[in-house]
């Protein structure tokens, strides 16, 4: 009898550690899943995340096709702002370099400070969408009731794949945690 609970618990602590074994492994790949998936896109070019580094200026324009590029802008509403595109679309040379704005309205009656995250649809097309200049680099700081025009400079490369007509750089504006620098 006393053979028998001896076997029940070695099979309870094996079982256990290979339960604590698999729940570790589990847990670490769950850490590792966020950073594998960041570069699994940057290989692959999906989820339409764009750079967040301006782009250089030096490059061909392709004069024989143009590509219609379209603006959306969502606000989070805890912000209280108003966030729209200066023009909602454009049709570019590729290569062509193009200057529009976003622009931006504290309704709050306090200072607050936004954070914008862009992401371009169709997901393959965001590797070929370059920044020069844009709002999204750093966050926007706006007084109680200010107004602003946020500037954004881009072109499309011209190694834009010629099935890609169309493009849509959307931008989500969401209050920023951290204070204004001045504060």
């Amino acid at each position: 009898m006393k053979a028998l609970f001896t076997k029940k618990s070695k099979n309870m602590k094996r079982s256990a550690l290979i339960l604590f074994v698999a729940a570790s492994l589990m847990f670490c790949f769950a850490f590792a899943l966020v950073p594998l998936y960041d570069i699994f896109c940057d290989i692959t070019g999906i989820n339409g995340k764009t750079k967040d580094i301006a782009a250089k200026e030096s490059r061909l324009v392709d004069q024989s096709r143009k590509v219609s590029v379209e603006f959306i802008a969502y606000s989070n509403p805890k912000l209280g702002w108003i966030f729209e595109p200066e023009i909602k679309r454009i049709s570019v040379f590729p290569g062509e370099t193009h200057r529009t704005a976003y622009l931006a309205t504290n309704l709050t009656q306090h200072d607050s400070v936004g954070q914008a995250v862009p992401s371009v649809t169709p997901g393959l097309a965001a590797k070929y969408l370059n920044k020069i200049e844009c709002f999204c680099f750093n966050r926007q700081e706006l007084n109680a009731g200010e107004k602003a025009k946020l500037p954004l400079v881009f072109y499309v490369s011209p190694d834009i794949p010629k099935e890609i007509h169309t493009l849509t750089l959307a931008y989500t504006l969401f209050k920023s945690t951290s204070e204004p620098a001045d504060k």
